[in-house]
């Protein structure tokens, strides 16, 4: 396998409703941005892999039109859908599309415009997944009123309250430690320009004022649906060291698929695991990726973490199972302010997932904004130590897939 860097990455100003544009132009801005920052243009661009979270936009095969869009007709082209996962996997795929030899260079991008369709119809058929999950939140002990909240906030909700509980449960994590993530996204999305929830001086106070929707997640936990779209350029090594001064070098990366969170529900036999925040496909995911990277000891080997997480609680359990800290302890953590900008293991500096949320490109966006920080490129946002390893983490599939990508400022050798 050949050494694979990141040299050039772009995304959209994202927001709920980019009315502005339609799906075609959206995906423009991303792959302009991406292809000035790269300095290169689409003809030397050899291949493309692009995708988003299939049926959100309302659209059937997007990527059948886009290509002619973007100047890119006739180039080869792959489609990905994993879900809430796509963007990690169509940036892994990016990367294997040069890493295999097929090609030198390849672009990633990936896309949501959630204002075309508002979703009705177009996510029904996740509704079944909230659904399942939330009667399985209920056996375990939710009440019947936060379960009908839930079924409003979605079904990705529906899976992630149930998991907080379990999580705050074994940890001694509180609500309270929950506004404190919530707060902390919202200030550092106040420094990304792209960022859809900006609050600048956001508070833990503010965001316990905020409605409870179903115990632990209050109003001011809950991740935005936004319009906006990601786009990286992967180049071999020659290319990389030639166009970048400093390239963003893929080091590791994994994905697994833990199947037994598919089967916890009556409808199953319930023979799957009881506590959904244990996401073994995470720790496996991580610990192959760190083997392919060299890294031994992640706590003291990484320096910064993009961690897929709509809503706070899976800041801190996922960071947890990528070994950043040790199990139940990721809260007292960040209350010592260790995942903060100036902290140990700056965690999530562009806001993640909590303040923007376009959900088939946010996968790509932690791999994008991981990039950025090794570029020293991520502005406003930017970590004022060296970032040499950075780790980058999806979370989607059907509640039960996870994408890990290790990054660093030198390549594999």
């Amino acid at each position: 396998m050949r050494n694979v860097a990141i040299i050039g990455c772009g995304q959209t100003k994202h927001s709920s409703r980019r009315r502005d544009v339609n799906l075609a132009e959206l995906v423009e801005e991303a792959v302009t941005n991406a292809l000035v920052d790269a300095e290169m243009t689409m003809d030397e661009v050899n291949a493309l892999v692009v995708g988003n979270m299939q049926g959100f936009g309302g659209v059937a095969q997007p990527e059948q039109w886009l290509g002619d869009w973007i100047g890119a007709p006739g180039k080869p082209v792959i489609r990905i859908a994993t879900g809430g996962t796509t963007g990690g996997s169509v940036g892994q795929g990016g990367y294997y599309a040069v890493a295999s030899g097929l090609y030198d260079v390849a672009l990633a991008v990936a896309w949501e415009k959630h204002s075309d369709s508002r979703e009705p119809g177009a996510t029904m058929g996740l509704a079944h997944v909230g659904i399942a999950n939330m009667f399985h939140a209920f056996n375990y002990g939710l009440s019947l009123k936060s379960l009908a909240a839930t079924a409003g906030v979605g079904a990705a909700a529906g899976v992630a309250v149930y998991q907080a509980r379990y999580y705050m449960h074994r940890s001694g994590c509180s609500i309270e430690h929950l506004d404190m993530v919530a707060a902390k996204a919202r200030r550092n999305a106040a420094k990304n320009k792209y960022a859809h929830l900006q609050w600048p001086d956001c508070t833990p106070e503010d965001i316990a004022k905020t409605e409870l929707i179903a115990y632990p997640f209050r109003y001011g936990h809950i991740c935005p649906a936004s319009d906006g779209a990601s786009a990286i350029v992967f180049a071999e090594e020659k290319i990389a060291v030639k166009k970048a001064k400093q390239p963003a070098w893929i080091k590791g990366l994994a994905s697994f698929s833990d199947e037994e969170n598919q089967l916890q529900s009556e409808n199953y036999g319930g023979v799957g695991v009881l506590d959904p925040s244990e996401q073994m496909g995470c720790r496996m995911s991580a610990k192959k990726a760190y083997k392919m990277a060299g890294i031994t000891d992640p706590k003291k080997e990484i320096d910064l973490a993009e961690i897929y997480q709509p809503f706070p609680s899976q800041e801190l359990l996922f960071a947890e199972k990528l070994g950043l800290f040790d199990e139940g302890k990721a809260w007292i953590a960040m209350e010592k302010g260790e995942t903060d900008i100036n902290g140990t293991i700056p965690t999530d500096l562009s806001g993640g997932v909590n303040a923007t949320n376009a959900i088939g490109s946010s996968a790509l966006q932690r791999i994008l904004e991981c990039a950025l920080q090794i570029m020293g490129k991520a502005g406003e946002h930017q970590a004022p130590k060296k970032i040499r390893n950075a780790v980058a983490h999806g979370w989607g599939g059907n509640t039960n897939y996870i994408t890990v990508t290790v990054l660093g400022d030198s390549p594999r050798r």
